[in-house]
């Protein structure tokens, strides 16, 4: 089956044209729908993929005899959620494949979540091969958070590899579960709190599932005394450095252990005694004093005593962020603390309060600035801009998603060094025309493509760039193009003279 990629290679030019009309806004209803009945392969792609639809054109794209149509519909990140649901007993794989794989949002973040009885839906019925991660990405965080005690049984098995992170309370019920299934689960979690059984299950060969033991599960005297004097494969000294049933004389051990990265992976350990933590401190190697510096056992005053450099791309990751919350007082303590990497974590937490989004929006460390512009939901519109031109890459792209990204004042970036930020003026509708017209020649095949869609290019360029090999296919997304254009590439299949 051919990709997304192939059908727009395969599109020619009246197709492509054909594909920004349906893009344009300007686009009826009608227009929407002879275009989904009549359209090439690439129109249903983009028309189903990448906008919103109206209800009408949403009702026929359902009953689209087309099975890509209602996959590349299943995938659309633009639309409502409950919209897409409409899909889950598609009777055919793939369609039901895609709606299980979190669409693709731009920039790369999270979507929004399917309802809660839909996914519910898809994990008690979908073939085992088409759930996974992605699933748990269009989950609520209220469905999340009460996976191990739905009332459904199918429900609490996916619950029950929440284990190391479910209370007490939760796994003790999980293990007299009234379904055999769960009861099943939780056995094989509570032995991975077995030494003994642990031992016994160990690879003796290098393999990711020994590493994993290693590092996860509980380990005897006997497992950590082998690997400390004849480890299987390298690295496992780091491995059982972090691993949180180490007995506290080995972890003393390890903490002047050769190879620095031991010593760091021991200085994130929250079981660290007074003792280690002074030694660390003052560790030579730089890595190791960063770990310590972190450590949250360190009062402000101790935190401040160590010489800790922080590299410039250190803990600016957008992804994964976790769909909870995190306990209010440690994030208003990393929030309040001189520590960038701190203040950097309480910017990953996307339920911040008011008022520590604004005070981390002004922070001076860039880190935490684009953190919190990259992952709060109610980014303020001028940390979203001010990061965009700062901060280049590939995932700047997703800040301009963002609802309260500025869409005024943006043509004084017309002539930017960067053409990523001189493509902002597409955004702002003051533009001037002449400033549109120009940057429709500009040098960067990007900044042309998104000022042909602006609405305020001159008609005589617009229709210009309809015959355009380059440009037809943003120009005829153009809301400004006339209405009758529209209705000639509909009725001739994308010719233009």
């Amino acid at each position: 089956m051919p990709t997304p990629q192939d059908i727009w290679d395969a599109a020619d030019l009246p197709a492509r044209r054909l594909a920004g009309v349906a893009l344009n806004p300007s686009s009826s209803p009608d227009v929407l729908l002879r275009l989904l009945a009549d359209g090439p392969p690439a129109v249903w792609m983009v028309l189903c993929r990448d906008r919103v639809l109206p209800d009408t054109v949403v009702e026929a794209v359902l009953r689209h005899p087309d099975t890509r149509t209602r996959s590349f519909f299943a995938r659309n990140p633009h639309v409502d959620p409950a919209q897409r649901a409409r899909l889950v007993d598609d009777p055919e794989w793939l369609v039901r494949a895609h709606l299980a794989e979190a669409p693709k949002v731009p920039g790369g973040g999270r979507p929004a979540p399917l309802p809660d009885d839909v996914v519910v839906h898809m994990m008690l019925t979908y073939e085992g091969d088409l759930l996974g991660g992605p699933l748990y990405e269009q989950m609520s965080p209220g469905l999340y958070r009460g996976l191990a005690t739905h009332p459904v049984a199918g429900v609490r098995r996916w619950g029950v590899g929440f284990w190391s992170g479910l209370p007490a309370v939760t796994r003790t019920a999980l293990l007299a579960d009234t379904d055999e299934e769960v009861r099943k689960r939780a056995r094989a979690h509570l032995r991975s709190e077995d030494p003994a059984w642990v031992e016994r299950e160990l690879p003796a060969r290098a393999c990711h599932a020994r590493l994993h033991m290693l590092r996860h599960q509980a380990l005897s005297r006997t497992v950590v005394d082998s690997v400390l004097t004849a480890p299987v494969a390298e690295r496992e000294r780091h491995v059982i450095a972090g691993n949180p049933t180490l007995p506290h004389d080995v972890v003393v051990l390890l903490s002047a252990d050769p190879d620095p990265a031991v010593r760091e992976a021991v200085a994130h350990r929250p079981d660290l005694r007074a003792d280690e933590r002074r030694t660390l401190a003052t560790d030579p190697d730089p890595r190791v004093r960063l770990a310590l510096s972190v450590h949250p056992a360190l009062s402000e005053q101790e935190r401040a005593a160590v010489d800790y450099a922080i590299p410039a791309d250190n803990g600016v990751y957008w992804w994964p962020v976790s769909p909870l919350p995190r306990d209010p007082h440690e994030v208003r303590r990393d929030a309040d603390s001189a520590h960038p990497l701190l203040r950097r974590s309480a910017a990953r937490d996307r339920f911040l309060p008011p008022d520590l989004v604004e005070r981390l929006a002004a922070d001076d460390d860039p880190g935490v600035r684009a953190l919190l512009a990259h992952i709060h939901p109610d980014a303020p519109s001028a940390l979203l801009l001010r990061v965009f031109v700062e901060h280049d890459g590939a995932d700047r792209a997703r800040l301009i998603t963002r609802p309260n990204f500025p869409t005024t004042g943006l043509s004084v970036f017309a002539d930017h060094d960067d053409p990523e930020v001189r493509a902002l003026a597409a955004r702002d509708p003051r533009t001037a025309p002449a400033t549109v017209e120009r940057l429709t020649r500009d040098t960067d095949p990007a900044v042309r493509a998104a000022l042909a869609r602006h609405p305020a290019l001159p008609r005589a360029r617009l229709t210009e760039l309809l015959a355009d090999e380059e440009l037809a296919h943003p120009a005829a997304a153009n809301p400004a193009l006339d209405p009758e254009v529209i209705e000639r590439l509909v009725s001739t299949g994308g010719a233009w003279a």
